[in-house]
């Protein structure tokens, strides 16, 4: 943890840090009692780690620029890389009219506040994401497609584009993709643009989330094909591409033209819980702060005080390293402890287990577990209110049976089956799972039966990416038969498989998986945003074909028993790179009960590959002669 000042102020107050004596400015801070990790952290200077800086107000503010620009150069095309970081700021204010904080946010970076409230920490300036250019000067090919895995949580942003060029200083540009989280943060004095429109073409955009979030000005979509904001309030939201999805939003745009434009609100959230999140309270000490669950909810959760909840003393949580053993972190769950991961990657040879009811497992700075030796990383017992939130979670070389086990399985049902119930669900206290990500290929070869798995009931999934990789480095294929090769060695059957019941979805992206995408097995689902992208790399129609002859897996499947299960504002793209002539039966396949309705669904072609049906036969065909134009369905089953 690097440490850039011992004072700070909290709207006003001067909060006296204590320090250990050893420590000074930008040096490491040792852990107390061992290299790896601490049972009993300092509750005022906690050892994180090397890969955590800690701003406060003191630090010389070309410092922290000088600091955040090294950082974005290291970070900002480290797209498959082992780089984890995190940078929080403490309570106070940092920039000023004439002199702006300015920076971007780079692959695998946090940036969050350290106060109770986004108000306690406030940013004149920037915080930005722009376009990568992947091509050369003749055709640049600037995009945000794969602007990934990064975090802005927790301050307020008074937009101030001073000394910038007139398109910059236009916007606070957060031009991202999928496995990008804004949550409490505060948007004032300027435009915030979800996409980068200061670069050559095409500025594509595929995200995104943003959740217990006031952007009181314009808020361009701009290209972003689809995005969901959850519990927000926004001034002014203009355009949209595709599916574009609001829940519990004050401000968000009326929805009853679908699909021009389109916009799918729902005017309160179902269930929600926002993000556990780190905080110092007026006397330098660190907590974790927990919110609690909530039904039917509009608007951001800190606007009439503190988030409703509970707070964990820093004392409560083992954090860990990489490199300490899964054998130590199981010895410390146990005897009652809370999990933090600080940032880095971490092999994971047996799975990590959580029993006790309310424990939070928290990551910073996209800290990661990857399985080895086919191992499951992480598994959750059928416990209430156990939160897991800001981790992820990469498949290794040899096949994992599931990456996230949520709930003990039914093992007499098999996969697929609906499976063991959870005997102590609580619906008021679910499990979470906040910012959890999920990677089968990229970085290197990865193999994995299903990805995310939940069995238990009352399960909230509250964005998560869960992705087969279509694209990684060298060594993911062998550079010369390229996705065929893919197709053989990146083994990713089915990406979400939910068997529980009660269990809701806000933000659910799932992409590429070889079989179902999503399979939904559990009675009263309710999924609010869904994106696929069916895989781009099936060799033959018969490698895309199921044993009874259907023409490929649907990208989002509700089990043929299913009653009840609701889906708003979901999109299946399809782009069948290594095959143009390959055909998908349908984007979505449900039983035709009643109680199954879809809402504002759609299918688009996205240059390769054929989609037959948007659902169950019903809907246009997304073929290449209509690349680009989405096929809507806006209500399935339809209207008498």
């Amino acid at each position: 943890m690097q440490l850039r000042s011992t004072t700070t102020h909290h709207r006003g107050r001067s909060v006296a840090i204590a320090a250990c004596a050893a420590l000074v400015a930008g040096a490491a801070l040792a852990s107390p009692a061992s290299a790896h990790g601490s049972s009993q952290p300092n509750s005022t200077s906690p050892d994180f780690g090397p890969n955590v800086t800690i701003f406060t107000p003191d630090t010389p503010l070309a410092e922290i620029q000088a600091t955040m620009d090294a950082l974005a150069d290291e970070t900002r095309d480290a797209e498959m890389s082992t780089e984890r970081h995190a940078v929080y700021f403490m309570p106070g204010d940092y920039g000023t009219d004439q002199t702006p904080l300015q920076f971007e946010v780079g692959y695998y970076t946090e940036v969050a506040g350290l106060g109770a409230a986004p108000g306690d920490v406030n940013v004149n300036g920037k915080i930005e994401v722009y376009n990568r250019c992947l091509g050369d000067d003749a055709a640049p090919n600037c995009i945000a497609l794969v602007n990934f895995w990064r975090t802005l949580s927790n301050l307020s942003l008074q937009v101030n584009g001073t000394g910038q060029d007139g398109c910059r200083a236009s916007a606070n540009f957060w031009a991202v993709s999928q496995a990008v989280s804004m949550r409490r943060v505060d948007v004032s004095g300027g435009t915030l643009s979800l996409m980068d429109y200061c670069t050559a073409g095409p500025q594509y955009a595929s995200g995104g989330f943003i959740a217990d979030t006031r952007a009181a000005g314009d808020l361009v979509n701009g290209s972003q094909q689809q995005w969901l904001t959850r519990n927000s309030d926004v001034g002014n939201w203009t355009n949209g591409v595709w599916n574009q999805v609001f829940s519990g939003v004050v401000g968000a745009p009326d929805d009853s033209g679908f699909p021009d434009p389109t916009y799918t609100t729902i005017d309160e959230t179902p269930l929600s819980r926002e993000k556990p999140y780190l905080f110092v309270d007026s006397k330098g000490k660190y907590h974790v702060r927990v919110p609690s669950a909530h039904t039917n909810t509009s608007g951001v959760s800190w606007e009439e005080g503190m988030t409703t909840g509970r707070t964990v003393s820093i004392g409560d949580f083992y954090i860990a390293k990489p490199g300490d053993s899964v054998k130590q972190i199981n010895k410390e769950l146990a005897r009652g402890k809370n999990l933090m991961l600080t940032p880095g990657v971490y092999d994971i040879g047996s799975s990590i287990n959580v029993k006790r009811k309310n424990t939070v497992v928290l990551g910073m700075g996209h800290a990661t577990l990857t399985a080895v030796n086919g191992a499951t990383p992480l598994k959750v017992s059928d416990v209430p209110g156990v939160v897991i939130a800001g981790v992820s979670i990469d498949a290794g070389a040899k096949e994992s049976p599931v990456l996230l086990q949520v709930g003990k399985e039914d093992k007499s049902k098999g996969h697929g089956n609906k499976t063991g119930k959870a005997k102590k669900a609580d619906p008021s206290n679910p499990i979470t799972l906040s910012d959890v990500y999920f990677r089968v290929g990229g970085p290197h070869i990865g193999k994995a039966d299903i990805a995310l798995e939940v069995n238990a009931d009352n399960t909230l999934i509250d964005h998560t990416w869960v992705w087969r990789g279509d694209h990684g480095v060298e060594g993911f294929t062998d550079g010369v038969n390229g996705d065929t090769d893919r197709w053989n060695t990146n083994i990713g059957r089915n990406g979400a498989v939910i068997n529980g019941d009660n269990v809701t979805a806000t933000g659910l992206f799932v992409e590429h998986f070889q079989e179902y995408n999503t399979i939904w097995n559990g009675e009263n689902g309710t999924t609010i945003l869904y994106q696929n992208e069916l895989p781009y790399d099936p060799p033959t129609q018969a490698d895309w074909t199921q044993p009874n002859g259907t023409l490929g897996w649907a990208g989002y499947k509700v089990a043929d028993d299913v009653k009840e299960h609701n889906l708003y504002g979901a999109g299946v793209y399809v782009f069948n790179q290594n095959n143009p002539n390959i055909v998908t039966a349908n984007g979505f396949e449900v039983p035709e009960n009643s109680g199954v309705n879809l809402h504002h669904i759609m299918t688009v072609n996205l240059s390769a590959g054929t989609i037959e049906h948007v659902v169950n036969g019903v809907g246009s065909s997304a073929t290449m002669d209509n690349t680009g134009t989405p096929q809507f369905v806006v209500e399935y089953p339809a209207a008498p």
